[in-house]
């Protein structure tokens, strides 16, 4: 008996080795997925950023932290005086403290483009978004204020956060992608967008120029980033015959 068992032990063995193989892999591929310091620098380090400045909302002095909002903020009024302040860090601050929320959105949007690009691509991409949807939007309210379209108090509310980088990078991430995948995700976009406005109240002033700056955001992704991203990757050196690369960046 002694013997019999051992020889079961033995046939037993590769076959426990062949289920945890898979399970090994499909555990590096979920890990793969998550923003890391070496593969993602960019968007690992911007995640701390945030988690850092929400953290600071949460548990600092509320005169101190409602001042560095109203300096950061690229409502009319503060972008008038304080035009590269606010642009430079307006995008340091969430405006909610759903941290763990966005977590998520860098990983599906941003993250596969740094992998694919590198860290100095994706950090144009997402800045670039967020400084033109930021111009178009608040220019004209700034100039409708001038003329005395629009009164004064329009141009004073808190204009904070990354989703302006965040839809710009996924513009772009999305004409990356091919056949249905990329129409499917276009929808998906165009509808998150919508989302978030009817979320908000929709008859307000800022809610009209925030879903003005997502779909400006998201478009210039899509039909500026997008090709120039899809010819930067087609003249990367060309796999060799035998080996397949992905069709896609994610």
């Amino acid at each position: 008996m002694p013997g019999e068992a051992e020889t079961m032990l033995l046939k037993a063995e590769p076959r426990v080795l062949d289920l945890a193989g898979p399970a090994r892999r499909n555990w590096r591929q979920f890990v793969r997925f998550i923003p890391n310091p070496r593969a993602t620098p960019f968007t690992f380090g911007y995640l701390v950023l945030l988690l850092g400045t929400t953290l600071l909302l949460r548990f600092a002095d509320t005169d101190l932290t409602d001042r560095l909002l109203r300096l950061s903020s690229t409502d009319a009024h503060n972008l008038w005086r304080r035009p590269l302040t606010s642009l430079l860090t307006s995008a340091l601050w969430l405006a909610d403290e759903g941290w763990l929320v966005y977590v998520l959105i860098f990983a599906i949007a941003v993250a596969p483009l740094e992998r694919r690009f590198g860290i100095r691509r994706v950090a144009t991409v997402f800045f670039s978004g967020h400084v033109l949807a930021t111009l178009v939007t608040e220019l004209p309210v700034m100039a409708l204020i001038s003329a005395h379209v629009l009164p004064s108090s329009a141009g004073h509310w808190l204009d904070i956060g990354v989703s302006y980088g965040f839809f710009t990078t996924a513009g772009a991430l999305v004409f990356l992608l091919r056949g249905r995948t990329r129409l499917l995700a276009m929808a998906a976009m165009e509808a998150f967008v919508a989302v978030i406005y009817l979320s908000d109240d929709p008859t307000t002033l800022d809610s009209v120029v925030t879903l003005l700056g997502h779909a400006v955001a998201a478009h210039f992704g899509l039909l500026f980033w997008g090709p120039r991203l899809r010819r930067a990757s087609a003249g990367r050196t060309r796999i060799p015959a035998g080996m397949h690369g992905p069709e896609s960046v994610v």
